[in-house]
Formats: structure tokens, sequence, C-alpha cells
């Protein structure tokens, strides 16, 4: 991985498009600070269009497109994006799954929450499954004490046996029916919202993130950077980020904020 100053005028002046994973990224310890709110804003109105990427529900998404300065929000590791038209006052929204699959899905996922439940000890749903449309969650660090590796292992074993996809993020195993992910959806909304395909745009768009539900985003993405913290991910990755932050959370993003908007002459 490169340091992020390496990347240079040339390259940033490109760039039109950053997207952005949440925990651990934007935010700091579980909290959003006020100079990491205020990057987004700033990115924004630099004419940056930002866009989370992130595997928070539905319900929490909902929040972010509408209040938050971005253009829209994939939530759910890549179930749905969701896009609120401030103007119409209408959120609009595109599903990998239908209802009625995902309707289905949840019957399966709930039989596999009790299972994994009973099999491994300290886990828990996480807070916000109430939230949740598409996937479930399981909490190995947020709001119980961390659960050795091997137990990780284990959770995302029991989601795969089942035929589930299971991805890890910085404190959740996050499980679903589908072949679908954060690029996939991407993808998708690159190609609904401005026509554009991400594969002949490279140049474009930087992503940031540090847990390996990002990594098909790192394997993908020219301009991706990870915060300080995908240090301790790295064990869990195939797929590395191409640049690194010196700052961890969201002052690693107010750091890669602030570095490619000096270019455009902005001062932090």
């Amino acid at each position: 991985m490169l340091s992020l100053e390496t990347l240079s005028h040339d390259q940033i002046t490109q760039i039109r498009y950053v997207l952005t994973d949440i925990d651990d990224t934007v935010t700091t310890e579980g909290r959003l600070t006020g100079e990491a709110y205020l990057a987004i804003e700033r990115l924004t109105r630099a004419g940056f269009t930002v866009i989370p990427i992130t595997g928070r529900p539905a319900g929490w998404c909902d929040h972010f497109a509408r209040m938050w300065p971005v253009y829209a929000v994939v939530g759910e590791n890549g179930a749905f994006y969701f896009r609120y038209d401030s103007h119409a006052r209408k959120m609009h929204s595109h599903y990998w799954a239908s209802a009625e699959h995902r309707a289905e899905n949840r019957l399966k996922l709930n039989q596999l929450a009790n299972n994994i439940l009973a099999s491994v000890p300290g886990c828990a749903l996480a807070s916000d499954q109430d939230y949740r449309q598409a996937d479930l969650a399981i909490d190995f660090c947020e709001d119980v004490p961390p659960l050795p590796e091997a137990d990780v292992q284990r959770i995302v074993n029991m989601f795969e046996a089942v035929g589930a996809q299971a991805k890890i993020s910085s404190i959740h195993v996050n499980g679903w029916f589908g072949h679908y992910d954060k690029l996939s959806m991407t993808k998708t909304l690159f190609a609904r919202e401005f026509n554009l395909s991400l594969e002949q745009n490279l140049d474009k768009v930087l992503f940031i993130g540090d847990s390996p539900n990002d990594e098909p985003m790192f394997g993908f993405f020219d301009y991706s950077v990870g915060v300080a913290n995908i240090q301790t991910q790295l064990h869990r990755l195939h797929d590395r980020p191409k640049y690194v932050t010196t700052s961890k959370g969201g002052s690693g993003f107010v750091e890669m904020a602030n570095h490619i908007l000096s270019f455009r002459g902005q001062k932090n």
C-alpha cells in the first residue's frame, strides 16, 4: 500500500466521485465527529459526488440519504441503494431482490440467526437488526466484548454452509442470500443514475474503507484508500487498498478529504 500523499495532482484532478464506507472509516470508535461530517460537506460543496457504501441497515440509510450532504447511499452491503430527491421530496430506491424474495430470505435468515446465537457464545444480533430489510448482522465486537478470531470465522462458516454470502466488517458479520455485494450495487447505481460504466471511468472514482466487506471495492478501484486501521484487517484481505492514510477512522477520512481538496485550492 502506498501513502495517500503519493496520490498526485494529475490523478486527483480527474476524480469526480468519492465513495466511502461509514463505520470506522467516517466514524471513530462508533461516533461521527464534527470534523468528519464537515469533510463530507466540504467535498460536496467542492463539486464531488459523495456516496456512502455501507453495511448499515435500510432504516439508517433512509436517514443518511435524507439528512446527510450526499447524493445517494448503498446499504446492507449492496442489497439496495437509496437516493433522496429533496426538490420532489421523494425517496428513490432500487433493490437487488424483489420484496417477495426478501420475505422468503428473511424466514431463512431468522432460522439461521437462532442457530448462530445458540452455537457461538458471546455473539449477538446487531443492535440495528430490526431496521434491516435484506440481511442478518451478527455483532462480534460493537456492543459485545470482542470475540476470538476463530469464533468470528465460525459465524462466517455457518452462513456459507447454508449457501449464504458472508462478509466481515469492523463490527459485524453480515450474511445474506443473493449474489451481490457493495461493488455490484455500486455498478448498478452508476449505470442507472449517471448512465456510466464504472469499468470505463475508474480514473474518476475514489473509494475509502477499512474492512473485509470493502474488499471488492479495494480490488476494483485504482484509487482505493484504506484508513490506517485497515492494518488490523490485512490478515483477512486478499485485495488490499492501493493507498493508506496515516490516521485512523474519521481522522483518516478527513485526511483524505483534505488531500484531494488541497488540489482544488481549498484549505483545511
